[in-house]
């Protein structure tokens, strides 16, 4: 099975200097995966916009998935299906294990182009400057490839009409579009658990973050204002609505737990950090779910009294109240 990895059109947004006005830089890309079973390709696609997906690949149709309602960005029906073609014809068609190719927008002002290709991991070829150029990794058979490309004046002419025009304007339409979504802010939410025992005599201290956006977040075991050097911070997860979910761990001495606290520092909080502190379950955890029960059966009591009460001097009470 052979795997084709396809990012397309990485855009990169300067903060300071661009137009659409983004605090980071923003990517596009389209990643695309061909496999070989059974004699015949299977394809798969996605886009992306930062770490968003925003299109996916109808294979059946050979047509994009406009995942938003703004992921069309700002090309007309007309571009978006000649956008088709091309993908299907040039990509999907040009069957290489690992292709990357795009266009890097500099100081907002002008993008740079650029097409990779690589075969089991190695680079293998490059296009620049409208010539394909052979990798010296990929050794004669990347140089006759790359002299019989090259002869395909056409082809060669559509490929840098892409990554110099098509793709740019197609990017900046994307990030125009997107904007709003992009550059919006989620609140965490937090909470703190107890994972598996690290070993006789210690806890592990579990923090959990989630429903954050965007993704660049902190968070921190402290004991006052010293932060704990043994947090250990897991993997950056997505959530179903695009936002994010991040856990921090701290293996302490059971005895040592008592002060400790973790702080989440994020962009949506106005400087304002979220800290929650660390409590022992088992105690306070029993001496809550046994207040909780004696007020209800208090409260059902009280509402069977009354109840017997107005309904009258003939009603015999059950025995458990008679007593």
């Amino acid at each position: 099975m052979l795997f084709l990895l396809l990012l397309l059109l990485a855009a990169l947004v300067p903060g300071s200097d661009s137009e659409i006005g983004f605090e980071e830089p923003v990517y596009y890309h389209i990643i695309h995966t061909s496999s070989f079973c059974n004699n015949s390709w299977v394809h798969m696609g996605s886009g992306w916009l930062g770490e968003l997906q925003i299109h996916s690949w109808n294979s059946s149709s050979c047509t994009f998935i406009y995942l938003y309602p703004w992921s069309r960005g700002h090309f007309s029906d007309k571009e978006l299906i000649d956008l088709e073609k091309f993908f299907w014809v040039h990509i999907i068609g040009f069957f290489f294990p690992f292709m990357n190719s795009g266009c890097e927008l500099h100081s907002g002002k002008f993008f740079l182009g650029f097409k990779q290709v690589a075969i089991q991991g190695s680079d293998f070829m490059s296009f620049q400057n409208k010539t394909w150029l052979p990798s010296p990794k990929g050794g004669r058979k990347a140089q006759k490839i790359c002299k019989a490309l090259n002869l395909r004046q056409g082809s060669i002419e559509r490929v840098h009409w892409l990554l110099s025009d098509t793709f740019p304007r197609f990017a900046l339409g994307l990030f125009d579009a997107g904007k709003a979504h992009l550059q919006r802010r989620v609140k965490p939410e937090a909470w703190l658990s107890s994972g598996p025992s690290p070993g006789p005599g210690h806890l592990l201290l579990v923090c959990h973050v989630s429903g954050f956006y965007p993704k660049p977040v902190w968070v921190m075991w402290m004991r006052g204002e010293q932060e704990q050097q043994g947090t250990q911070r897991g993997d950056f997860l997505p959530n179903a609505d695009g936002t994010w979910y991040l856990q921090a761990t701290l293996d302490v001495a059971a005895g040592e737990a008592a002060g400790l606290a973790c702080r989440v520092k994020h962009s949506s909080l106005g400087g304002k950090d979220l800290v929650l502190y660390w409590a022992p379950h088992s105690a306070l955890g029993w001496i809550l779910s046994a207040v909780i029960v004696a007020l209800a059966l208090l409260t059902g009591l009280l509402f069977l009294c009354s109840h017997l009460v107005h309904l009258g001097p003939t009603v015999k009470l059950p025995a458990v109240l008679s007593l």
